[in-house]
């Protein structure tokens, strides 16, 4: 059976295949009278459209690439990324827009990275999880535009993002363990190339001061291993403190692990606060308190942001969107 073509669906509207074309196009000028026949033409006839000639008229290939600048398991360990991946699926989809996702945590992935995107095969790019001095930055720096979910240290001003307000969040919990009479109050916090590293940590001193001792921080990367082992290290050094803000709710499930294998009690001998508000936080033992960062409104953020440049937006602004602390039983 022979595939419908471009003059079939225009015979079948009764109009011009040019017109067809221009709806195809998303020329805004088809009459609507017009644009109802040719959709219900192209329904009737089960044609669909050729996007690599579409793409030879409108130099749009109808893809973005969202690269994540991390190891593959992550992908798969942290849910926050699921939340991002999801929502992005369905606002490009909205557009006829596909999703292809890359990853980019080692210089052999950066490379089919830059080699993919210079090659034309994105309208746009969704940059997550990016680190500070990341040399991808400076090899997409020509390509389409992109923008990041969260922010990129040193590229605040020349990439758009949209992210939660870290600072906030992170003076949020540890107002919350000062309200509670806590004395010793310990961080793990995420790695110190990212904003969520960086700026949960400031929020952290801004409200302890001078009690925010070296003794009392321990860095992981995200991961629930490296929670567990901050963990560790944090009651090694100081085996009185009685509360840990983690800066995600996976590394603080680490935490708990580590609290546990120590025989210390939560909260009664220390109570323990996530960030993210993602699924672990209520899988654990006991559920999280947690902050939470609103990651779908973030998410949907990012999108529109990309999808304004992408429709020739000149510049686009920055979006911080508020936490919220979440109460639950491990504080």
């Amino acid at each position: 059976m022979k595939r419908p073509t471009i003059h079939d669906v225009a015979a079948a509207a009764g109009v011009s295949r040019g017109t067809v074309s221009r709806l195809l196009n998303g020329d805004k000028y088809v009459s609507p009278k017009a644009r109802v026949a040719i959709e219900r033409a192209i329904s009737e006839t089960g044609y669909v459209v050729n996007r690599a000639a579409r793409s030879l008229v409108t130099q749009r290939t109808g893809s973005v690439v969202m690269v994540m600048s991390e190891p593959h398991e992550k992908l798969f360990e942290d849910p926050t990324y699921s939340t991002l991946i999801r929502v992005a699926i369905r606002m490009l989809a909205e557009r006829d827009l596909s999703l292809v996702m890359m990853l980019a945590g080692d210089e052999g992935d950066r490379e089919r990275v830059v080699r993919y995107v210079r090659g034309g095969h994105a309208d746009g790019v969704l940059l997550v999880s990016t680190h500070a001095g990341d040399p991808l930055l400076d090899a997409l720096r020509t390509g389409p535009p992109a923008v990041s979910c969260g922010a990129v240290i040193g590229r605040e001003k020349v990439i758009p993002y949209a992210a939660a307000d870290e600072r906030l969040g992170a003076r949020q919990m540890t107002e919350y363990f000062v309200g509670q009479g806590r004395r010793r109050i310990a961080m793990i916090t995420g790695p110190m190339d990212t904003p969520g590293g960086i700026q949960r940590l400031e929020g952290f001193t801004e409200v302890l001061g001078r009690k925010a001792t070296k003794r009392l921080v321990a860095h992981g990367d995200w991961t629930q291993a490296s929670g567990e082992r901050a963990m560790t290290e944090l009651l090694a050094r100081t085996p009185d403190l009685d509360a840990v803000f983690v800066a995600s709710d996976l590394m603080a499930a680490g935490a708990l692990a580590a609290l546990r294998a120590a025989g210390r009690r939560v909260p009664q001998d220390v109570a323990v606060g996530g960030f993210d508000d993602s699924s672990v936080a209520t899988s654990t033992h006991p559920p999280l308190t947690t902050i939470r960062q609103p990651l779908a409104e973030m998410a949907e953020a990012t999108l529109r942001l990309l999808l304004s440049l992408i429709d020739g937006a000149e510049h686009v602004e920055p979006v911080i969107l508020p936490t919220e602390l979440v109460i639950r039983e491990s504080a």
